[in-house]
């Protein structure tokens, strides 16, 4: 892209194109790069929330998503096979103006990439971040192909592995867990395509979501999960399937200088609330909110967001840490307690959505000041 960006964004992720999305909208001319040659075929992440479907809905992104998005209607909890809850959620109780849908996180990519298109932004693919410099005005930006680009911000949207954060020495603290937890697309029979599902058995938890059609994403540690199926469902033809292992980080700051670090880059938790790119995608709406202001001279802008996010975000990690830990318990005690608490706590609607609302972005307000 020629020109001179006012924000360069690295990472062409759904955080990264969010915020080429949002800085666009608001005047801002932007240049985003990628290293990956193409974009990701597979998608880690599933649940659009109606967080994320409120902060698009301008954008025109939103209605394409639920046009082509799985509703998922309910939640469905057992303990060991057997069902203890079916949670129909209350969207109104809970303050969202959307429902959480379900869409793989390559097509709400590719949505996001047309929307930008047709503002005539292109993701540079390809092309990598391998070094930074700054000084007291500007960012000067290293790139793959040997050239450089210099820049009043720069947006760091690369990853779990973030050359940018690597760049700027952040240390990026928490902990990892040891056992690989299973994912694996596949057609099945049997299992509503409208509930998530969820049993909480003794070699750790299995979940069953909605993904397209009679698509269905398993996600769990311990056996492999065709061996976990409930009786009476069928495996079709597997159509991805992964290993990955749990950590739960956040960096130390999120905006460093003329830096700023969102998404994956800034804070990596479990699956388990369907948090992560959601989130990155909310650091990118506040994110767009400070830089036009610091743009237009507002000094302080971009420290604003590293405050108003680095709180946010370390609290969502400290949350869905908390519920992961729980749902992963095998102990004894804590297989007692589900089959004694849980049919009590799901019939207890404020503490049910107090839940929800981790999981549906809904457990603080979006502040861009």
């Amino acid at each position: 892209m020629a020109g001179s960006p006012q924000v360069l964004i690295v990472g062409a992720g759904p955080t990264g194109l969010a915020a080429a999305l949002f800085l666009t909208r608001r005047g801002v001319p932007v240049r985003i790069i990628d290293a990956a040659p193409e974009p990701s075929r597979t998608s880690k992440a599933l649940g659009v929330n109606p967080r994320t479907l409120a902060l698009l809905e301008e954008s025109g992104v939103t209605a394409r998503i639920e046009a082509e998005a799985q509703a998922m209607r309910a939640l469905h909890i057992h303990r060991r096979g057997r069902s203890l809850a079916i949670l129909t959620i209350d969207w109104a109780a809970l303050g969202a103006d959307h429902r959480m849908v379900i869409l793989p996180q390559a097509r709400s990519e590719s949505l996001l990439t047309d929307a930008l298109a047709a503002l005539g932004v292109t993701p540079e693919r390809g092309l990598g971040l391998v070094g930074l410099e700054q000084t007291e005005g500007a960012v000067t930006a290293s790139l793959s192909d040997g050239s450089s680009v210099t820049t009043p911000v720069l947006f760091a949207a690369d990853g779990a592995h973030s050359t940018v954060r690597k760049a700027l020495g952040l240390s990026f603290p928490g902990d990892a867990w040891e056992e690989p937890w299973r994912l694996m697309d596949l057609d099945l029979t049997g299992p509503p395509a409208d509930e998530g599902w969820i049993d909480l058995r003794p070699t750790g938890p299995f979940v069953c979501l909605p993904f397209s059609g009679r698509t269905f994403r398993l996600i769990g540690p311990g056996p492999p999960l065709l061996e976990r199926l409930p009786e009476g469902w069928t495996a079709g033809e597997v159509r991805w399937q992964s290993d990955f292992r749990i950590s739960h980080r956040m960096v130390e700051a999120m905006t460093v200088g003329r830096v700023c670090l969102a998404g994956d880059a800034a804070h990596i938790h479990s699956p388990i609330g369907a948090r992560g790119m959601n989130l990155g995608i909310e650091d990118a709406f506040v994110f767009a909110a400070c830089a036009a202001d610091f743009l237009n001279g507002e000094a302080g802008r971009l420290e604003d967001y590293g405050r108003l996010r680095h709180e946010v975000d370390a609290a969502v990690v400290r949350r869905v840490r908390a519920v992961t830990e729980a749902v992963r318990d095998t102990s004894p005690g804590a297989d007692l307690m589900r089959r004694l608490a849980l049919p009590l706590v799901t019939r207890l609607p404020f503490v049910v959505n107090r839940v929800l609302r981790i999981g549906m972005g809904l457990d603080h307000p979006v502040r861009v000041r």
